[in-house]
C-alpha cells in the first residue's frame, strides 16, 4: 500500500473512531435539558472555529483566492452546517441505535453520487464490499439493541439523520479537488467560521439561555469531547482522508462507528464480546478491504487505453 494511501486510511480510521463516540455523548448532553440540538451545534461550530484559527497561527499562511472562498462556503454548508445540524436534530428525536443504522447508508449514497458526478465506476467488487461492510455494521448494531439508551425512535429523527448522511456524502464527492489544494487547518478554519456565521441566527437565543455557571462538571467534559474530539480532531483528519482516498473508500470507514460503540459497551460491562461481534467486525473490515481493492476510474481508463493499443 502506498504511503499516501496508508495516511488516508489512518486518518479516516481516527476520525470515525471519534465519531463513533459522538452519538452516545451527544445524547447525554441533549437529554440533560441544558442543551438542545441548536445550542449544541453552535457550540461545536464556534468552539472548533476558535481552535482551528489558533492552530492556523502555527502553520505557513496560505492565500485562498475568492473563487475558492466561495467553494469553501458551500463545502461548509454540506460538510458542516447541514450535516451537523441535521445529525444533532435527528439524535435529539430518535435513538442512538436508529442514528447508527441510518449512518450505514453513507457509503451507498457516496458510491451513487460519485458514479454520477465523478463517473467513478460501480463495480461488482465495490458493491459487494459495501454490502458486506453494511451487513457487519448492522449485525453489530442490532446485536446491541437490547442495551440501547432510551430514545423517541421518531421517524422524523431518522429522516434528519439520513439528510445528515446524504449531505456528508455530497461533501465527500463534490469537494475532493478543492480539499487537495490546501492544508487541512486552512480549510477548516474558513469552513468553521462560515458555519458559525450560518448558525448564529438559528441558535443565538438557545445559547443565550444556557446556565453556564450551573452546568455540572461532567457535562463540561462531555462538551469538551464533542467540540475538540469529535469536531476539531475529527475534521482535522477528514481532509487528509479525502485527499488520499476515493470518496467511496473514505466513506466506508463509517462502518467503524458501530464497532467503537460496541467496544465501549463491552468495556463498561454492559455487554459481552462473543462470536456475533467478532463476525461483525470481520465483515466490516473485509468489506473495507474489498472496496479498497476495487478499480478506480483512472485504473479502468488506463486498462481500456492499453487494450486499444
Amino acid at each position: 500500500m502506498e504511503d499516501k494511501n496508508f495516511k488516508g486510511h489512518l486518518a479516516m480510521l481516527g476520525a470515525n473512531i471519534t465519531f463513533g463516540l459522538l452519538s452516545p455523548v451527544s445524547k447525554t448532553l441533549l437529554n440533560s435539558g441544558i442543551f438542545n440540538a441548536y445550542s449544541l451545534t453552535m457550540a461545536r461550530m464556534f468552539g472548533a472555529a476558535v481552535a482551528f484559527w489558533i492552530a492556523s497561527l502555527f502553520i505557513p499562511k496560505e492565500t485562498v483566492p475568492p473563487k475558492d472562498m466561495v467553494l469553501l462556503f458551500f463545502a461548509s454548508l454540506l460538510g458542516i452546517v447541514i450535516n451537523q445540524g441535521c445529525f444533532l436534530t435527528g439524535v435529539s428525536l430518535t435513538s442512538p441505535i436508529d442514528a447508527s443504522i441510518v449512518a450505514t447508508t453513507t457509503p451507498i449514497i457516496t458510491m451513487i453520487i460519485a458514479a454520477l458526478y465523478l463517473k467513478e465506476p460501480i463495480t461488482g467488487k465495490k458493491v459487494i464490499g459495501i454490502f458486506i461492510g453494511a451487513a457487519g455494521a448492522l449485525l453489530l448494531i442490532l446485536s446491541g439493541q437490547h442495551i440501547a439508551t432510551a430514545g423517541n425512535n421518531n421517524v422524523s429523527g431518522d429522516i434528519f439523520c439520513l439528510l445528515a448522511q446524504t449531505s456528508f456524502a455530497c461533501y465527500y464527492v463534490f469537494f475532493k479537488k478543492l480539499i487537495a489544494r490546501y492544508h487541512p487547518i486552512t480549510l477548516m478554519k474558513w469552513m468553521f467560521i462560515y458555519a458559525s456565521i450560518c448558525c448564529v441566527p438559528f441558535a443565538y437565543s438557545d445559547v443565550a439561555t444556557i446556565p453556564f455557571t450551573n452546568i455540572p462538571g461532567e457535562f463540561y467534559l462531555d462538551l469538551a469531547f464533542v467540540v475538540f474530539g469529535a469536531t476539531f480532531f475529527a475534521y482535522l483528519l477528514i481532509p487528509i482522508g479525502q485527499k488520499h482516498l476515493r470518496p467511496t473508500v473514505a466513506s466506508m470507514y463509517n462502518y467503524v462507528q458501530p464497532i467503537v460503540a460496541s467496544l465501549i459497551t463491552v468495556w463498561l460491562g454492559m455487554d459481552t464480546f462473543g462470536f456475533t461481534k467478532t463476525l461483525a467486525i470481520l465483515l466490516v473490515f473485509t468489506g473495507v478491504y474489498i472496496v479498497t481493492r476495487s478499480k478506480s476510474k483512472a485504473q479502468m481508463d488506463a486498462e481500456t487505453k492499453k487494450s486499444a493499443l
